[in-house]
């Protein structure tokens, strides 16, 4: 009978304590949220000096055909997707030719792995993105999870979930004058995914 009285006992005493465990829930929970956000927030890390792995020498493109800041063109090196920009000033991993600066970036986000694209207006980054550049500059932005990555800092994520930078291709200009075309002859390693 004693111990039947101690069960009903040790029975009550945990349902007097039931609140323990969503208040554990939910304290757990917002530390969780707390260093995740911290992670994104704070966790973006710089385009170092480049690393580039050597690949085949594949054309891109005239430089003549290159005409304006900013223009863009889409290809695929080392079965990823690339773009190759005309920006305004050089950026480490880039190539200049005079007063043409060059780069080109895997088009592959470094989140989860979703296309990225050149959004041209600050605005648009602003309104879907919810980030609005500082320098008024079109960034490459994910549409998967709204990872912004700046060109002219050598494709750092500067803004969403993505912490890495979008690797760099190597870039060479072949031939002079008109005839100068530019090469993709190396890219940087893909980075894990998640980051």
């Amino acid at each position: 009978m004693a111990a039947v009285k101690a069960r009903r006992l040790s029975r009550r005493e945990v349902l007097e304590r039931w609140w323990v465990l969503p208040v554990a829930g939910t304290a757990g929970a917002f530390g969780y949220m707390g260093y995740y956000a911290t992670r994104v927030i704070r966790g973006k890390g710089e385009a170092g000096p480049p690393a580039f792995e050597p690949g085949p020498a594949q054309p891109l493109s005239a430089l003549s055909a290159l005409k304006t800041e900013w223009t863009e063109q889409t290809f695929s090196y080392a079965g990823r997707p690339c773009t190759l920009l005309r920006l305004p000033r050089p950026v480490p991993g880039g190539l200049s030719a005079g007063d043409v600066h060059l780069a080109a970036f895997s088009r592959v986000c470094t989140h989860l792995g979703c296309a990225v694209n050149l959004v041209r207006d600050p605005e648009v980054l602003a309104f879907a993105f919810n980030y609005r550049p500082p320098d008024g500059q079109p960034h490459l932005g994910c549409r998967c999870h709204y990872s912004v990555f700046s060109p002219l800092a050598a494709g750092q994520a500067v803004f969403g979930k993505a912490n890495g930078p979008l690797p760099r291709v190597r870039l060479e200009l072949r031939g002079a004058g008109a005839q100068a075309t530019v090469w993709a002859t190396g890219i940087e390693p893909a980075p894990a995914l998640g980051g």
